[in-house]
């Protein structure tokens, strides 16, 4: 603090979406699931009866807004703290002074901690005993999924909220609030927005208010001015946001929900759909190589012998990406899954297979038949044909088949191939 700070005030250089967050539950925007009328959520936050719990969504969705709603409801402490700064040694004085107020004054503390997930193992250890006992409430808010990124111990001693992105409606309603607000928003810059402009924002947004809100701002403070006021139009609205917006987290959930959904539109025989995905995919910059894995396996497992030549597809696509590389390589990639997603389905192969293996698990291996076993083996003797002793070669017998065992003497063993019906899936090697 000094002389030409001493009335300065941080929210008047804070970013739109800063300075627009709630104050009071009655502003929050969407999340409905767990901040509706009686909701839990919403009533230990009115009771100021928070407990610790753990908010889980993406960015933009609200984390941070609603603990400070918390913080403002409450008449505990509130102390904030990021994951990426706070050390362990932080961490513990933090604990002893709430220690010291619980004792002294009988007020509790809320301590919330921003990306949660940044945490290791020892900082989360470090806060378990102050949870576990009460001295404090806990606060965390993560993108990540804490199921994977947060002890058991925490998550056990914690209540988990997952906030969804925000409806384009929620989002629209933000936008129009932040425009008309002339206290924290941009209501003295007297601009005026065209609808279609909103509507980019908002199509842009992907769930992220924040994102829009930022876009908002700069349309605004870069508006020229024109008797007075300032207009925003659809041509402005796209210079805001000069690249399409990918959440997208090669490590995180996002990352498996788009590859999810990429393998079930081709298992679903949805060409654009799977196309999209792909699409997103790429932009995203994920590893072809990955993708191409996919694309692989599918043509096996949900296409299979309905349509053969579809792996041979697949196969010569991750060909062409080593011999060519991207982005010509997206052409193959893409008749690949066209292919996929064409063709007739049938999951046979893995059906079969796995049956097969199960059945080998609990029975084991048998012994091989004499009359199968290989005809230079020290154990079996030379016999007719192409095998053992007592091997009746198939291409001997019209129509190249003939009756014989092929598995371990007395072993009753169930069909494990149970072909489709569909395209060439069907059981053609034994006769009827």
């Amino acid at each position: 603090m000094n002389l030409f700070s001493a009335g300065f005030d941080p929210m008047s250089v804070a970013p739109l979406a800063e300075r627009m967050r709630p104050r009071k539950l009655d502003e929050f925007l969407g999340q409905s699931a767990v901040l509706g009328p009686r909701k839990p959520l919403r009533r230990a936050i009115e009771a100021d009866r928070i407990t610790s719990v753990i908010l889980y969504g993406p960015p933009g969705s609200g984390k941070t807004s609603l603990a400070q709603v918390i913080a403002a409801h409450t008449a505990a402490s509130f102390v904030r703290i990021n994951a990426v700064s706070a050390g362990v040694k932080e961490l513990r004085e933090i604990f002893d002074r709430a220690l010291s107020d619980l004792h002294l004054y009988d007020r509790k503390t809320l301590v919330f901690c921003d990306e949660v997930h940044r945490f290791n193992k020892s900082q989360q250890d470090v806060l378990l005993p102050g949870i576990e006992r009460g001295v404090v409430s806990f606060v965390g808010a993560t993108t990540e999924n804490p199921y994977f990124e947060l002890n058991a111990a925490l998550l056990s001693r914690s209540t988990l909220f997952r906030l969804e992105p925000l409806g384009d409606d929620d989002i629209l309603k933000g936008l129009r609030a932040a425009l008309a607000d002339s206290e924290r928003g941009l209501g003295e810059w007297a601009a005026d927005v065209d609808e279609d402009a909103f509507r980019h924002w908002v199509d842009h947004a992907r769930g992220d208010l924040r994102r829009a809100m930022n876009a908002l701002e700069l349309a605004v403070l870069t508006a020229v001015p024109q008797n007075g006021r300032r207009r925003v139009t659809l041509a402005d609205a796209k210079e805001s946001i000069q690249e399409t917006y990918f959440r997208y987290d090669k490590q995180g959930d996002n990352h498996y929900d788009i590859i999810s959904a990429f393998i079930k539109s081709m298992r679903g025989s949805d060409p654009d759909a799977a196309l999209y995905w792909l699409a997103v995919l790429l932009e995203a910059g994920e590893d072809p190589r990955f993708i191409m894995r996919r694309i692989l396996i599918h043509a096996s497992e949900d296409v299979g012998l309905a349509d053969p030549a579809v792996m041979l597809q697949a196969q010569a696509a991750a060909r062409a990406l080593e011999w060519v590389g991207l982005p010509e390589a997206q052409i193959p990639m893409a008749q690949a899954v066209l292919a996929i997603a064409t063709a007739p389905k049938s999951n046979s192969v893995v059906t079969a297979i796995k049956a097969a293996r199960n059945f080998v698990r609990e029975h084991g291996a048998g012994r091989v038949p004499e009359h199968l076993r290989d005809p230079h083996s020290a154990e079996a003797r030379l016999g007719a044909g192409e095998g053992g002793a007592g091997y009746l070669y198939p291409h001997n017998y019209p129509g190249h088949w003939v009756a014989q065992n092929y598995l371990p003497s007395g072993l009753s063993v169930p069909r494990f191939y149970e072909p489709a019906g569909i395209g060439g899936d069907t059981r053609q090697g034994q006769p009827s």
